[in-house]
């Protein structure tokens, strides 16, 4: 598809099935099978270590092991896990040692039941996106988007419905801490954006009025679909030469080494 290179992740379900071994184990061979592989296709590419919050010890061991030793370009995240968003208080220990590294973490909507959609709908179509808004709900809620201000986070899929709902969520909360609209919108304002699955017309629009074209980089959600598949979608839009080679390399370059 002519992509010159890839930062690789985990997709649904991620590494955590309730089994802290288990969850290790799936973890490490995950990292260091793609560490092999940025290895040997040097340039060509790079990917996000896999880790499993809910076992807080086996997850600061594989940031450990996954940054300084593999060298991994940040860490993948599912936006929920045992049906706790991200900013929940026990990944809070997870969350200040990747603070504490001003990781860049990317976050990708968790499996979720069937049980919440229209039967013959699979349940990741409409409710991968609602997973991801309320994850960045929970982070703000929970002050851990202003507690950890060096996590680069990147959310798939255009931040899920968060580009619609944001003026909702700051209309109608509570207006204490981070949900303050002026306080919410400017922590809101330092998230990464990724294109998987919004290469059209309505979803870009809402997310360009969103935020600064600094945040948008290009996603895809091969293999899911197939890479030339999106790479054709993504051409055929029409947009201005310079933002397109901003969304394309030139925001990732200024946010992953690997990419410059």
């Amino acid at each position: 598809a002519d992509i010159a290179l890839a930062i690789g992740s985990v997709p649904i379900p991620g590494v955590w099935f309730g089994d802290a071994a288990a969850a290790r184990g799936l973890a490490r061979e995950w990292n260091e099978y793609a560490a092999t592989a940025a290895r040997d296709h040097k340039g060509r590419y790079g990917f996000f270590a896999a880790i499993a919050p809910p076992d807080v010890e086996g997850s600061l061991r594989e940031i450990e092991y996954a940054l300084d030793v593999l060298q991994a370009d940040g860490v993948a995240l599912m936006s929920s896990y045992d049906g706790r968003w991200l900013g929940d208080e026990a990944f809070r220990p997870v969350m200040n040692e990747l603070n504490r590294r001003k990781a860049v973490v990317f976050a990708h909507p968790a499996g979720v039941g069937e049980d919440q959609t229209p039967h013959g709908i699979k349940a990741h179509i409409l409710e991968g996106p609602f997973d991801t808004t309320r994850a960045i709900a929970s982070l703000l809620r929970n002050g851990v988007l202003s507690s950890c201000p060096d996590i680069r986070f990147i959310f798939a899929h255009g931040g899920g419905a968060l580009p619609y709902l944001a003026g909702r969520l700051a209309t109608l909360s509570d207006g204490s801490g981070d949900m303050k609209p002026d306080c919410m919108g400017d922590l809101l304002g330092r998230l990464y954006f990724d294109t998987a699955l919004c290469i059209n017309e309505p979803a870009l629009a809402a997310l360009r009025a969103f935020c600064a074209p600094s945040r948008i980089l290009l996603g895809i959600d091969s293999p899911i679909i197939a890479a030339p598949t999106e790479i054709a979608a993504w051409r055929a839009l029409s947009l201005d030469p310079d933002l397109r080679k901003r969304i394309e390399r030139g925001n990732a370059s200024a946010l992953l080494p690997r990419s410059e």
